[in-house]
């Protein structure tokens, strides 16, 4: 049986207009620790150790709430109500056209200027996971409806770390949940994920245009996006493919596999990605019971601020963040990604630390 991790908290500074912000620390019996604010859901450290036993933070973060509140990297922070872009910060449902905030160019990025990422969000326990509880009203960001969210956190003595969502509506909406977490498997500042090498578990995915809208699916087969079969993501990065121009990098969804036509939540939760740090050894998986995972290689990362002052650079982390697609709600399908009243949005995504012993 797998016992749930210790529970604790403290405070954690203020943002600039004085509102207290609480670290909460999930801590399992082998000495793993994971910090989570009720700032933006937001996990701001994971402790793991490596094949020598020593602790490391895997995350990228910054040092207090405010430079979170400030930051436009959305780093470690729960993303709503909508994950990724929509396109011209608009879509029709039933018959009435949605207009939402633009704060990427014309598009909707990540639930918008003030996403969940930025709220204070209500917190308690529950048998040890960390629940927190999120009220967003009708007209938030121009999404229609009131909506509640609620995620929980578990940490687990095999190292993993669930994260379940749900969220309830008074009115059909739209919703894609996901978190933002920038992972950095060697555990040492200044280092880069050039070195780190993934698989994931999709036969396609969506190219973009010059607005990052995804435009067509491509197949991965035969070049630079295929991680079907573990590669080093720095040698990748190097391959000359025009939509990594157009991204600077790695900033696309994939489609994981056997989801295709199944709707996004309604499968099982299952292992869809693999990243190894071959120097710590340590290995993170991925498991979700969603349909779309975005690989994002942290190309814009221009110096922003870090933790104990560094300033991150491009590729110091990467993202692997699970839900629907990219502009779903103005995709074909797009009922997959509405949420109608008295229904229950429900997702859930695991990322598990384990350690490699051997090269």
């Amino acid at each position: 049986m797998i016992s749930i991790a210790q529970l604790s908290s403290e405070p954690w500074g203020a943002l600039n207009g004085g509102d207290p912000v609480r670290l909460f620390t999930l801590r399992n019996a082998h000495g793993m620790k994971v910090a989570i604010s009720d700032l933006g859901a937001t996990l701001v450290s994971w402790h793991a150790p490596d094949r020598a036993g020593r602790l490391g933070d895997i995350l990228l973060g910054h040092d207090t709430p405010a430079e979170y509140a400030a930051a436009t990297t959305y780093m470690g922070g729960l993303i709503g109500r909508w994950a990724n872009r929509i396109a011209d910060a608009r879509f029709t449902l039933d018959g009435i056209e949605y207009t939402l905030d633009c704060n990427e160019g014309a598009n909707l990025l990540h639930g918008g200027s003030v996403g969940f990422h930025r709220a204070m969000w209500e917190v308690s326990e529950d048998n040890g996971s960390l629940l927190m509880r999120l009220e967003s009203p009708e007209g938030d960001a121009g999404f229609p409806g009131n909506v509640t969210t609620q995620v929980r956190y578990t940490l687990d003595d095999d190292g993993t770390l669930t994260i379940a969502y749900e969220a309830v509506t008074d009115a059909a909406t739209p919703l894609n949940l996901t978190s933002h977490p920038y992972f950095n498997l060697t555990g040492r500042s200044g280092a880069d994920i050039r070195g780190h090498v993934l698989s994931i578990d999709a036969d396609q995915f969506f190219e973009v245009d010059a607005a990052m809208i995804p435009c067509k699916l491509a197949d991965v087969a035969g070049n630079a996006f295929d991680f079907r079969h573990s590669a080093p993501i720095g040698a990748r990065l190097d391959w000359p493919h025009a939509q990594l121009v157009q991204a600077g990098g790695f900033d696309h969804c994939y489609v994981l596999r056997d989801t295709a036509d199944g709707a996004s939540g309604a499968g099982d939760v299952r292992e869809v990605a693999c990243l190894y740090d071959p120097g710590s050894g340590r290995e993170l998986t991925v498991s979700t019971d969603q349909r779309g995972l975005q690989f994002y290689s942290g190309n814009w990362l221009k110096g922003d601020a870090g933790r104990g002052g560094l300033a991150y650079q491009a590729h110091a982390g990467l993202c692997l963040e699970a839900g629907g697609f990219p502009n779903e709600v103005n995709m074909p399908g797009r009922q997959d990604v509405i949420v109608r009243a008295g229904e229950m949005y429900r997702q859930v995504t695991a990322y598990k630390v384990d350690v490699r012993h051997g090269i």
